[in-house]
């Protein structure tokens, strides 16, 4: 990507009359912000205090309660429930797990690895389930998951990623590759599509209403949120003091204090080299006439991917437009981020130009929205979970960018963990996982600017030059250590 995007590339954007950029996501836009709750009037103690009001922080509140309605819980949101990367995301409720499977297996075997996965795909059907028990309408539709391939390149990756994750827990018929001649799915016409697959452990969801209604329902359990109130230092219990939560208006102390701030770990004291903060940006289009859809298809509502090595990720909304995302400005010096969510133009650009590529008939619709959101990256890239009896301090999260069904087995496992119960879950081989910070800057912030441009080079040789994956990926994965 280049670091600028000129006039004439901003220009040959579609943009509506009302577009707007930044501040919520469209999905807020779409429901409307949710009224504020009060802030924490005060130093409070509890028996669980969870940091982050996203779907981990509301899931694991959610379960605990369920579990056990006596415990005292408070979440602690700087913002509001779900303004992170819980409300911004592509809404994609899939079986995806990021992380090296090799590494998982290194410490606790293969038949653990397959475990974990066999659980995401569970987990898929635990958040539709639990939604539809509790009242929560998140537009959820089961349309399954659709990889594509637009280049030999993309495809030689496709079909090795098909054998690969038949290898890690995705039996045949949870991944396979569709016929390129009748499709073998729902019709959905991508331009340029030389291959695909199709996985039926995926769903769309409106990421926004999944997190009010999960608010609404945690709080009705009993839950205290308390918003507008920023967590600066979360501290271990120790010499007879409980662990505790640091805000301007006072200490939260509790049995247990949850970490749950995914992206914006680095914003607490000591946490900077924890987890990378890296964005993601969408766009969302203006809704397409039935024409348009008569001729792209999609009425299965399936999320769609690619297979490029800068991907994207889209759905067609419930009202009838694409929403369509990837990496835009993906790090920023010193971990920092931008609290307006606000996506760089050439990042949009890019976004439009991939949309248009993808749907030609869909060029010309107007982007009424473009917005970005904040995920957490490990240095190993490699999600965990773990709770610290000693220092009464837990955590969960860095999902590079597979947090909307991962953040649901979080939630279920930190719950068994807090109340000592042994399962399934807490033996699942990221429970407990411990991985080295990043490192120190500018190392850090050349290092991504680096790995950001040779991924971009390479699917520029891929689409131009070369029949085979580009050897700049295999640059970039060795400095990302992926």
């Amino acid at each position: 990507m280049k670091l600028f995007a000129s006039a004439a590339e901003m220009r040959a954007v579609p943009r509506s009359a009302e577009f707007r950029n930044g501040a919520v996501s469209f999905w807020f836009r779409q429901t409307g912000l949710p009224e504020r709750r009060a802030a924490l009037p005060g130093a409070a103690d509890y028996d669980v205090c969870v940091v982050g009001g996203g779907y981990t922080g509301l899931w694991t509140a959610y379960y605990l309660k369920k579990a056990q309605p006596d415990l005292r819980i408070a979440i602690l949101e700087r913002e509001f429930a779900g303004f992170g990367a819980s409300g911004r995301n592509g809404g994609w409720l899939s079986a995806e797990f990021a992380g090296s499977r090799e590494r998982y297996a290194s410490s606790h075997g293969k038949g653990a690895v397959i475990a974990l996965q066999r659980a995401m795909m569970r987990s898929v059907d635990e958040v539709i389930t639990t939604a539809e028990a509790e009242g929560i309408d998140a537009d959820i539709v089961k349309g399954g998951m659709r990889l594509v391939a637009t280049n030999p390149a993309q495809q030689a990756r496709l079909l090795e990623e098909v054998r690969y994750l038949q290898e890690w827990g995705f039996w045949p018929e949870d991944l396979y590759l569709l016929d390129p001649v009748t499709g073998g799915g729902p019709r959905l016409q991508v331009d340029g599509a030389v291959a695909a697959a199709h996985s039926p452990h995926a769903a769309r969801i409106q990421p926004a209403k999944l997190a009010i209604g999960l608010a609404r329902v945690v709080e009705s359990l009993g839950v205290d949120i308390f918003e507008d109130t920023a967590v600066t230092e979360i501290r271990p219990a120790k010499d007879g003091a409980r662990a505790a939560a640091v805000t301007p208006h006072g200490e939260v102390g509790a049995e247990h204090v949850i970490r749950a701030t995914e992206g914006f770990t680095a914003s607490l004291q000591g946490r900077r080299r924890d987890w990378l903060p890296m964005s993601s940006s969408m766009i969302a289009t203006e809704p397409l006439g039935a024409e348009m859809w008569e001729h792209i298809g999609w009425e299965g509502r399936e999320v769609l991917g690619d297979t490029a090595h800068a991907y994207i990720y889209a759905q067609r909304t419930s009202d009838d437009r694409i929403a369509i995302g990837g990496r835009g400005a993906p790090y920023r010096f010193g971990s920092g981020h931008d609290d307006n969510g606000a996506t760089p133009p050439q990042a949009i650009a890019e976004l439009w130009r991939v949309l248009a590529r993808l749907f030609p008939v869909a060029a010309s619709v107007p982007v009424a929205h473009a917005w970005s959101g904040v995920l957490g990256v490990p240095r190993d890239w490699c999600p965990t979970v773990h709770l610290d009896r000693e220092t009464g301090l837990g955590w969960a999260g860095g999902y590079v960018g597979s947090g909307v069904t991962t953040s649901n087995l979080a939630g279920r496992t930190l719950c068994d963990l807090v109340l000592g119960r042994e399962t399934d879950l807490t033996r699942l081989p990221w429970v407990g996982r411990r991985v080295r910070g990043w490192e120190p800057e500018p190392l850090r912030w050349v290092g991504s600017q680096v790995v950001h441009g040779l991924y971009r080079g390479a699917d520029r040789r891929e689409s131009d030059r070369v029949s085979h994956t580009s050897r700049l990926a295999d640059i970039a994965g060795r400095i990302a250590g992926r």
